[in-house]
């Protein structure tokens, strides 16, 4: 009598064959997503970097024209008849730093003197004259270009330290800008640069802590 084929079953060595088959799609499959994992923690490492270097320079360009030597404040550079020290143009700047304390006598070159400074913010006040946008919809209405000089201004250069996505920790590494790059720990003068603290390497082989 013929066995239809509905009733036959697979033997060992097609079983076998199967199981090694699925054994190296699977054994392809664990680095490719071990890789993916890894290759989006790389982004949102240079991500977090790009964004607090830009901060570092963004509150650097708002130390030009600020804090002479020995003063307390940099004073309303908007009112006449006040000593200015000469500051570079810069459309970017529109405001600068009028809290001299933050400043010691090391930090001659006015680099944030911390990273929790740029997430806490510092006292700024408007970079250039007072002004105001036409005659106003109403009257004695306060225009949106209007500065008050009479307030005080707190500027904000990071919303939040970012966490280093290769340790899971906020423990970057810092170099002030009297440090070569590889100076092993921060002199506690400025930040001038920030790198991630794993020792591990990146995908093309590079350490993330010389990114």
């Amino acid at each position: 009598m013929r066995t239809s084929a509905s009733n036959e079953g697979y033997s060992l060595l097609e079983l076998v064959i199967t199981l090694g088959v699925l054994a190296i799609l699977v054994m392809g499959t664990v680095p490719m997503a071990q890789n993916a994992v890894k290759r989006d923690k790389e982004m949102k490492l240079r991500d977090a970097l790009r964004m607090m270097r830009g901060a570092i320079d963004e509150f650097k360009r708002d130390t030009y024209g600020a804090c002479p030597q020995g003063a307390i404040t940099s004073g309303n550079p908007t009112l006449p008849n006040q000593q200015q020290q000469t500051a570079p143009l810069d459309p970017r700047s529109r405001v600068v730093i009028d809290d001299c304390k933050i400043f010691d006598s090391e930090n001659l070159d006015r680099y944030p003197p911390s990273l929790d400074q740029l997430a806490d913010g510092v006292r700024v006040r408007a970079r250039g004259g007072r002004m105001v946008a036409g005659s106003g919809l109403r009257d004695d209405t306060q225009q949106a270009t209007e500065i008050n000089q009479d307030k005080e201004i707190i500027k904000v250069y990071l919303r939040e330290i970012p966490v280093d996505p290769m340790t899971g920790e906020k423990d970057w590494k810092l170099r002030s800008s009297y440090q070569n790059k590889d100076s092993d720990s921060w002199d506690d003068v400025n930040v001038f640069d920030v790198r991630s603290n794993s020792k591990d390497e990146a995908l093309n082989g590079e350490k993330y802590s010389d990114w």
